[in-house]
């Protein structure tokens, strides 16, 4: 089973360069493009269209791929034997998933917020509603963490318990450095070939 995650640990690390490159050069969100009389789309671009997102790669895959390598990383770090690991790795992957769905339904909402405070006339009814469904995702969000963490509590020692902890601020943090480098590539003009 080591050899399997080092496989895809190695994986991971070679293909996160591709994914981080082809999600930078994904378009800025706008209006959707149109398609003109030939049914080619038309839009922004050098050629009258916006560019489509690479195929294979989405912001999906790579938190996927950060997440699988995260827990790869997690394994090592801690120093976790592949009985205890087989104990910890669903526990660890119930906690990144509380996490993705916490951030996606917040998400929604936000939008839903922007939207409707944009609106005329406003209205209060609603935002009032999307206001208390924000209340409850962020109380369901902690007794989901409290829970996660406990269920994985159960399986490390007090030593693992703080080094997970440790361990995920650095993850979170290398995670944002790429979504950021990500980023400043993909707003830096693009130098005609000479």
């Amino acid at each position: 089973m080591t050899r399997a995650l080092n496989t895809l640990t190695l994986a991971f690390v070679l293909a996160l360069p591709f994914a981080s490159a082809a999600w930078a050069q994904q378009p800025p969100p706008g209006p959707p493009a149109q398609r003109g009389a030939s049914g080619q789309r038309q839009g922004r671009g050098a050629r009258g269209g916006t560019p489509d997102a690479p195929a294979g790669v989405s912001p999906g895959d790579v938190q996927r791929m950060f997440d699988a390598y995260t827990l790869m990383q997690a394994q090592e770090q801690l120093k976790i034997g592949e009985e205890q690991f087989a104990k910890f790795m669903p526990r660890f992957k119930a906690l990144q998933e509380a996490r993705r769905k916490t951030q996606a339904d917040r998400g929604q909402i936000i939008v839903e917020l922007r939207r409707l405070s944009m609106a005329t006339p406003l209205d209060e009814a609603q935002i009032k509603e999307k206001l208390r469904a924000l209340q409850e995702i962020d109380s369901r969000s902690v007794t989901d963490l409290k829970k996660s963490y406990e269920s994985i509590d159960q399986v490390l020692d007090l030593k693992q318990q703080a080094q997970l902890r440790v361990f995920e601020e650095v993850m979170e943090r290398r995670k944002l450095d790429m979504i950021a480098r990500a980023r400043a590539s993909r707003a830096r003009p693009k130098t005609p070939p000479q």
